[in-house]
C-alpha cells in the first residue's frame, strides 16, 4: 500500500501494521502498531497534530491474539530527565 499523503488522527487504519508517527512540533518520529479498523490516535501533548505513514503492513499480526484500541499516545520526552547537581 503506497500512499503519498499520510493518515491523520481520527482516520481509520486500512490495514494492521507498523506506522511511523510524525508529531508536528514536540518530538522525533517513532513507530507504533495500529490494527485495521481502529482510529489513528491523538497525542496527549499535541492533540491532533500527528501524522501516520504505513512503514510495514502486517495484516496477520493479531490473527490469533486479542487486540486493544489505543485512544491516545503517551507523552514521552526525548530528553533524559536526570538532573545534574553543581559542585
Amino acid at each position: 500500500m503506497n500512499r503519498e499523503k499520510p493518515f491523520v488522527t481520527g482516520a481509520i487504519a486500512p490495514v494492521t501494521g507498523i506506522y511511523r508517527v510524525i508529531h508536528v512540533a514536540h518530538r522525533l518520529p517513532h513507530e507504533v502498531i495500529i490494527s485495521s479498523g481502529h482510529h489513528f490516535p491523538r497525542c496527549a501533548k499535541c492533540a491532533d497534530a500527528v501524522l501516520f505513514d504505513l512503514v510495514h503492513p502486517a495484516p496477520d499480526l493479531f490473527l490469533h491474539h486479542g487486540t486493544r484500541q489505543i485512544y491516545e499516545l503517551d507523552v514521552m520526552d526525548d530528553e533524559p530527565t536526570a538532573s545534574v547537581q553543581e559542585a
